[in-house]
């Protein structure tokens, strides 16, 4: 059994081993789960659906899963395809609940349809679905990961209340990518949204982040606004620069006494510095990759805008369930090269 201890990690490594030990059969033991957490360390709502979704998947018998665990033992068994419905009751993120269960569902035997209801499309400290949607989904489609997500429904905090559906499709196997240079920004897309708020709020946060492109001389520019029902009022600003080779995204959500305008100026300057950095991956898809691409039939390699702490917690956790070891150039907080020879895991099940 591989013991995985989270006393100087977040989530982000209980979702990556989860996917790994499903997809090898390997047993996991987790231990002081999310120890460096500020909020409190064990398992939010969250995570303790993620961890029951991915047992669904693959059979696995779980022990300890509760709220607030910080220890628990996840020994899978077979993976096979099937309808998952998960509820959440709290405004837990859906891109974080989704990371959970990427891998493990694109190596089982066919189609994984996920239904997710409740929860948040867009909240602190994680993805929106539209990053995940309009970033994540275009650059796995790479290597051969595919899936489509529908949004019925936003949720903000802190009532959450989304509805999201996501169709994952079985992989026969992942492809390696050398994605090293971005290419020549082509257009600037986003999506700004305002829940249970004047439908100005969203109209004058997408504009603010069209004027800040275009004053820029960004010239291909598209950023609608939606004003939807919600169970909390709340706004999100999803921005990404379409690239000949690659997609960079940013986002911000808004808040109380916080000006629209300001929302979006920052989720812009943040894009244009992924930009000027020159990586082929912004620095929230830099961690997300990794998974993937040691999975892959061969070496890849990658710039990143930034290597930060969830990239390097990645890479310790895959390196302790799989055979492989990954080369970075670069320091923390700054631009790097990340490469990995992967497994070539094949999916035997179809």
């Amino acid at each position: 059994m591989v013991i995985i201890d989270g006393k100087t990690a977040g989530g982000q490594l209980l979702r990556s081993s989860l996917g790994l030990s499903a997809i090898t059969g390997k047993p996991i033991k987790f231990i002081n789960i999310r120890g460096a957490r500020a909020g409190g360390a064990g398992l939010k709502s969250q995570h303790l659906e993620g961890v029951l979704a991915v047992a669904q998947l693959c059979d696995a018998e779980v022990k300890g899963a509760k709220l607030g665990s910080t220890e628990i033992e996840f020994i899978p068994e077979k993976l096979k395809a099937r309808e998952l419905n998960i509820e959440l009751p709290t405004a837990g993120s859906i891109g974080l609940l989704y990371q959970s269960l990427q891998v493990a569902s694109a190596y089982a035997n066919d189609i994984v349809k996920i239904k997710i209801k409740g929860g948040s499309t867009a909240s602190t400290w994680s993805p929106p679905v539209q990053y995940t949607q309009n970033v994540f989904l275009p650059i796995v489609k790479k290597i051969g990961y595919n899936a489509e997500i529908k949004i019925i429904k936003e949720g903000f905090y802190p009532k959450g209340g989304a509805l999201v559906e996501i169709t994952v499709y079985p992989v026969k196997k992942l492809n390696s990518i050398q994605l090293t240079e971005p290419g020549e920004v082509k257009s600037i897309k986003g999506i700004s949204i305002a829940g249970s708020l004047p439908e100005h709020v969203a109209v004058r946060q997408a504009n603010a982040a069209k004027k800040f492109f275009i004053d820029r001389n960004f010239l291909e520019v598209d950023i609608p606004y939606q004003t939807v029902n919600t169970m909390s009022p709340g706004t999100s600003i999803t921005l990404w620069a379409e690239c000949e080779n690659t997609v960079l995204g940013s986002d911000n959500i808004g808040k109380k006494g916080k000006p629209a305008e300001k929302v979006a100026e920052e989720a812009a300057l943040e894009l244009i510095n992924s930009i000027k950095s020159g990586a082929a991956l912004d620095k929230y898809m830099a961690d997300q990759i990794l998974v993937f691409l040691s999975l892959c039939d061969s070496e890849s390699k990658v710039t990143v805008e930034k290597i930060t702490e969830h990239c390097l917690t990645n890479i310790g956790v895959i390196e302790k369930i799989l055979p492989v070891k990954f080369e970075i150039k670069g320091e923390k907080g700054e631009f790097g090269e990340i490469s990995v020879k992967g497994i070539n895991l094949e999916n035997k099940l179809i």
